[in-house]
């Protein structure tokens, strides 16, 4: 069976040590064991163009490759216009704009994210379901990754575990943030059980934040922030614990004149590719509507 000439929808590994078997040689390529399982109960995975036994030993020379097939997504395809910030085989890197839901739920059923990928991946012939790898809120602006495969995401979200992906936003907050710079170390949780509000509480999860001052304003500053873990609102609440809460977030600070919603935005991330491993930066410049806010400001 010859898969090398479908590379993209096969994912090839070249053996250079003696004595391991093949589901060893695979969990030492990250290759986890949930998307190993999955592959080898429908015979897409292979040692030199045929299927064997997980027990198999593979040598030098070998080429181990893991074939990825058609799926169907069922998502209702809506022609949303995309900002496509990246693509390759396995990716696709969006700059999602504000007053955007991201996938499908009760409430929203139409005019997500989800929707307009579903029609770009119908029109252009994936044949792949939609994976998110990163969330943003609604009105959250900037990066968001889609993977175009199970291999994919779970490459993906393994760097996001590891804290191995740098994520940094472009945040307007009320006030003068004295420090030019500084590290926010404190545990996040809920408020109550059913609040989706978050505060700093010691009975929380790890979370930290990284910021530096871009420019100061008359009573606001522009900050670069990059958060060292993922907690739900970790940036809003860490700041709003500083005394500093992001302008137009409604739920821990007040409505602004300037902007409907939190300025909040996405702009950078540094993640590496799936398969090269090669590492990738990813930039969405600031959105009109936290411009036209910080021109208010200043």
């Amino acid at each position: 069976m010859n898969l090398l000439n479908d590379s993209e929808n096969v994912i090839v590994f070249i053996v250079d040590e003696n004595g391991e078997t093949l589901e060893k040689f695979l969990s030492k390529k990250e290759i986890s064991g949930r998307l190993f399982r999955r592959l080898y109960r429908s015979k897409n995975i292979f040692i030199n163009g045929e299927s064997k036994r997980k027990n198999t030993l593979v040598g030098p020379g070998d080429i181990v490759s893991l074939k990825i097939e058609d799926e169907i997504e069922n998502t209702l395809p809506e022609p949303i216009p995309l900002d496509i910030i990246f693509e390759d085989m396995d990716l696709l890197v969006l700059n999602k704009q504000p007053y955007m839901v991201v996938h499908q739920t009760k409430s929203h059923q139409n005019h997500t994210i989800s929707n307009g990928i579903s029609h770009y991946f119908k029109t252009k012939g994936i044949n792949r379901k939609i994976r998110f790898v990163n969330r943003l809120d609604m009105d959250t602006s900037g990066i968001l990754l889609v993977a175009k495969s199970s291999f994919a995401h779970q490459q993906m979200a393994l760097q996001f575990e590891n804290n191995e992906v740098v994520k940094k936003y472009m945040v307007v907050v009320a006030g003068i943030v004295k420090k030019d710079q500084d590290t926010i170390d404190l545990p996040i949780g809920r408020e109550e059980e059913r609040s989706i509000r978050k505060l700093v509480t010691q009975n929380g999860k790890k979370a930290i934040t990284k910021y530096k001052v871009i420019e100061r304003y008359r009573n606001s500053s522009l900050l670069d922030v990059q958060i060292l873990t993922g907690r739900s609102h970790q940036i809003r609440v860490h700041l709003n614990y500083l005394g500093h809460p992001i302008i137009g977030d409604t739920l821990y600070y007040k409505p602004s004149e300037y902007i409907d919603r939190q300025a909040l935005h996405s702009y950078y991330l540094k993640v590496k590719l799936p398969r090269s491993k090669k590492d990738i930066e990813l930039k969405a410049p600031m959105p009109k509507d936290i411009q036209n806010l910080i021109n208010h400001l200043k």
